[in-house]
């Protein structure tokens, strides 16, 4: 695809702009740890719930729904769509919880519920795990997809993308180093808006090109008859005879794997960069209110463009190596050349924004829960700052190297996804349950990695296929939780001192802190279990509802649009009534 001066004056105001965001907050950011990493504790819940969604929506986003289109029609989405139920978990049972706890990040929780040396090494081991290895394989995945990109886009070889790249990369590191979490939020939601508008434009565009949506559906229905099988591509639900999603591994993603399984952007009750946005909010509402907008958008606002325009490359070009390069040959094939610069700029936002987070808040890992806990624990404001912009260097330059050897590590880091499943149990109840202790976590995250990794390694399940995959986390999710609620008996419980001080400072349901709660008469605890439990229902239904009703309305199915949307506000007006009838004071104090 060739680009015109006038493309390439476009992409460069775009990182004009974005630098420009970062030297207006540089003042702001340096003046103190808690101001680089959480904006002062500050930010309105429409800034942090668009951040996280910008976080979520990578350069190679688009292109995984491709793939998981191409493969396998729209019911493919469901790889990603069962999370859909841990969302609405954490938007009204832990949202609050976390903007109550006041931690700077979540993996400073341990120390506030737990104590002693296990909860030290929770802490300093999750600082160094989640900070560096997996967080540089996830920059350095996302660094990958963009040198995919480019190479496609530019008609240049890897090496001189990956020249690109990394020239991004330092952009991107810079603006982050200077500005902290305000420049990130402030740009991620500009970024935002451009990838958005930018995908909005190429389904419309990519649509057309194959004669508007019936003649779409036509010609999808005789890849349907080319395909065999059954299940048309058209389908929201999979079939339950496919090989892809047997109804043992669709039962297990909706009733398993969006609670029992930890995965990086998706952590049961909240975690990561997701925490890092609600600790940051004003307050408990905004917190909540943030953590809503993040999933509706996520879930059913976003997806529909990429859908299309992977529905598009079926048609356009069949029987792809690689299936989620569709997407951009579709973008080179339909867009005009007046609107090729705002899609290589909507790119680079889309690339810059997930980048941003990665390193800040991996910074904030390695600086606030290792450097400052363990080595330099009485250092100054100034000092901690200027520790943050060296790890976030160190980071960028880790994350650069880790690009060069991806293929290397490829099925290591299959291995260590899996080893998440079985945690999530433990992580939900640390939270309602007060005999969880410290060696209840280290128990969990020790014996998953070991039952996964000998069902993997010695007995040869393989989770690259569906079946293998459900039987893989029935039984690791089955071991761990019998092994971590054994530990968590014969263990003692933590301190009374710890548990009391965790309960007047986060004040959850007193339902799981009975003993605790005697000892606390004076709080009071927030309840509100079966309202949060209703307010769950009504989220899903608010997502599922609206998500299936714009589908069905964009693919001119009316009637069923319409009536999948009434369930949509209908949950929506749950929700609502809910926390009307409530009172935002009972909800935030």
């Amino acid at each position: 695809m060739q680009l015109t001066f006038a493309d390439w004056t476009v992409v460069a105001l775009y990182f004009a702009f974005m630098l420009g965001i970062g030297i207006y907050y540089k003042s702001r950011a340096a003046s103190s740890f808690e101001e680089y990493f959480l904006s002062g504790r500050n930010v309105p819940w429409w800034l942090a719930g668009t951040s996280m969604v910008a976080t979520t929506f990578a350069a190679d986003t688009p292109l995984a729904v491709t793939g998981m289109v191409a493969a396998n029609g729209i019911a493919g989405n469901w790889l990603w769509w069962c999370f859909v139920a841990s969302g609405m978990m954490t938007v009204f049972f832990y949202a609050r919880l976390w903007r109550r706890s006041g931690v700077s990040t979540d993996i400073e929780f341990a120390e506030i519920r737990y104590s002693g040396k296990p909860a030290a090494f929770l802490r300093g081991f999750r600082a160094i795990y989640l900070g560096v290895p997996i967080n540089c394989i996830i920059l350095g995945w996302v660094n990958k997809a963009m040198v995919d990109i480019l190479s496609l886009i530019l008609g240049v070889n890897d090496l001189t993308a990956l020249m690109i790249v990394i020239a991004m990369i330092a952009i991107t590191s810079f603006i982050s180093t200077l500005s902290g979490l305000w420049g990130v939020l402030v740009t991620d939601v500009v970024q935002f808006v451009l990838k958005m508008g930018m995908v909005i434009v190429l389904a419309v565009y990519a649509v057309n090109a194959v004669g508007g949506i019936e003649s779409m559906k036509t010609q999808l229905a005789a890849i349907d008859v080319q395909r065999g099988g059954s299940g048309s591509v058209m389908n929201f639900v999979p079939d339950l005879d496919s090989t892809w999603m047997p109804l043992i591994t669709f039962l297990v993603y909706i009733s398993l794997n969006w609670w029992a399984t930890w995965y990086p952007g998706a952590e049961p009750g909240g975690g990561g960069y997701i925490a890092q946005r609600m600790l940051s909010a004003r307050d408990e509402k905004h917190s909540l209110l943030a953590t809503l907008w993040f999933n509706v958008a996520h879930y059913a606002v976003r997806p529909w463009p990429w859908i299309l325009v992977g529905l598009v490359s079926m048609i356009m070009f069949p029987g792809l190596e690689r299936p989620e390069t569709g997407y951009i040959r579709v973008m080179i094939a339909t867009l005009p050349p007046s609107l090729r610069g705002l899609m290589v700029a909507g790119f680079a936002a889309a690339y810059m924004s997930t980048i941003a987070t990665q390193l800040n808040w991996g910074a904030s890992y390695l600086v606030n829960d290792f450097y400052r806990r363990f080595l330099k624990p009485n250092g100054t404001q100034e000092h901690y700052v200027n520790a943050s912009k060296i790890a976030t260097i160190l980071l960028t330059i880790i994350s650069a190297i880790v690009t060069f050897y991806l293929d290397s590590i490829a099925t290591a880091w299959k291995y260590l996804l899996v080893t998440g499943a079985g945690t999530g149990g433990v992580l939900l109840l640390r939270w309602y349950w007060w005999r969880i202790n410290a060696w209840s976590e280290v128990s969990a995250m020790a014996v998953a990695l070991v039952t996964s990794l000998t069902l993997q390694i010695g007995f040869g399940y393989n989770s690259d296929k569906p079946v293998d995959f459900a039987w893989l986390m029935i039984i690791t999710v089955a071991v761990t939780t019998v092994s971590w609620l054994v530990v968590t008996f014969i263990t003692g419980p933590e301190p009374e001192s710890t548990l009391v001080a965790f309960y007047r400072r986060t004040r959850p349901s007193a339902g799981g802190w009975g003993p605790i709660a005697k000892l606390a008469t004076d709080v009071k605890p927030a309840g509100g279990g079966l309202s949060n439990l209703v307010c769950w229902m009504g989220g899903c239904m608010l997502i599922y509802g609206t998500l299936f009703g714009v589908g069905k309305l964009i693919l001119h199915e009316t009637v069923p649009g319409l009536e999948l949307l009434a369930v949509g506000v209908a949950g929506l007006g749950i929700i609502y009534r809910d926390l009307s009838r409530r009172g935002w004071s009972a909800v935030v104090d």
